[in-house]
């Protein structure tokens, strides 16, 4: 996400929160489109798991792999690649609750927006 947060674990689960907010989001986006287009509830889902981990976990996921595949055999290659890091020493745990913060907006969004749908379809004759 690449914003402004505190570091250790406090930055991580503000992470973590912030992706939640983003999957809400996102599949609140996606749930409209859905249903203008009739598409089952699936498409958004899927697609909404998808745009939010992307969204909220993109670019500290991209750091984490570039930093494992990349051969940092230099020191001054390893500092000018951890000085671009917000928090080096907690970058796998900020990638993990992003996602996992992600999909639980996605899944708290399907659970609200279809205890919603399912409120109106019931009481329709």
């Amino acid at each position: 996400m690449n914003l402004p947060l505190h570091f250790g674990l406090l930055g991580t689960l503000e992470a973590g929160l912030i992706a939640l907010l983003v999957g809400l989001l996102v599949y609140a986006l996606w749930h409209r489109v859905c249903r203008w287009a009739g598409w089952s509830a699936g498409y958004a889902i899927g697609w909404a798991c998808v745009i939010a981990v992307v969204i909220s976990a993109g670019i500290d996921a991209w750091k984490l792999f570039y930093m494992g595949i990349m051969r940092l055999e230099s020191p001054q290659f390893a500092r000018m690649f951890l000085a671009t890091v917000h928090d080096p020493n907690e970058l796998g745990s900020r990638v993990v609750l992003e996602v996992a913060g992600a999909l639980a907006g996605v899944a708290l969004g399907w659970l609200i927006f279809s205890s919603r749908s399912g409120e109106k379809n019931a009481s329709t004759p």
